[in-house]
């Protein structure tokens, strides 16, 4: 058992490991440690830490479900938090970098370049569910909370597209996301399907 003490110790640290990695990005792109082509080097950066975080905190209610590590459940929602920022860090970088803020051209990228699109339909579906992180939105909203956070699946298969329409050709790091998604929405399945079976039995 895990005392609440030592779950708040182990979720300042994870803050800190984020902020951490972006005083380092910060750093590396004053100073040079990002290579030839730094906005190239964190639009990769924040976005690949936006998925993988994003991945993991999908990964916890399975393992929660499966190995009873009901611990893990004290991090989900920071994970998606911290997703979140990488993203909004990753999105950033296109408006300012590429962009410098000229609207007409980033909407122009938004509606004619398919990968862009669906990228920004997903940070756009990411939006409530990080203004509605806070257990007090829980309380407040009820079932419907549940039902507004499912929608993350559907921002990890956006996302997985957005990766896969914006590589092109060398699709294996976007294949591996896909895949690992696959099995996570799998497992997701199987409980529903398992849950069914059980009222099912009962109610004969």
């Amino acid at each position: 058992m895990i005392f609440p003490n030592k779950i708040a110790i182990i979720k300042w640290l994870l803050i800190l490991l984020c902020i951490s990695h972006f005083v380092y990005l910060a750093l590396g792109t004053v100073y040079g440690w990002l290579g030839a082509n730094p906005v190239e080097t964190l639009t990769h950066v924040t976005g690949e830490w936006g998925l993988r975080l994003l991945w993991i905190s999908l990964a916890i209610t399975p393992l929660r479900r499966l190995f009873r590590w009901n611990v893990l459940q004290n991090f989900r929602r920071l994970l998606g938090v911290c997703s979140f920022v990488y993203i909004t860090a990753h999105l950033s970088i296109f408006l300012v970098f590429d962009h410098f803020f000229d609207w007409l051209s980033i909407i122009d990228d938004i509606v004619e370049r398919p990968y862009i699109t669906v990228g920004f339909v997903a940070y756009v579906l990411m939006v409530p569910l990080a203004m509605t992180s806070l257990n007090y939105w829980q309380k407040k909203m009820g079932k419907t909370w549940f039902t507004l956070h499912r929608t993350v699946y559907v921002v990890g298969v956006l996302a997985v597209v957005h990766y896969w329409w914006l590589v092109k050709a060398d699709v294996l790091a976007p294949l591996v996301y896909a895949i690992i998604l696959l099995m996570l929405l799998g497992v997701r399945v199987f409980f529903i399907w398992q849950k069914k079976i059980k009222q099912r039995m009962r109610s004969s």
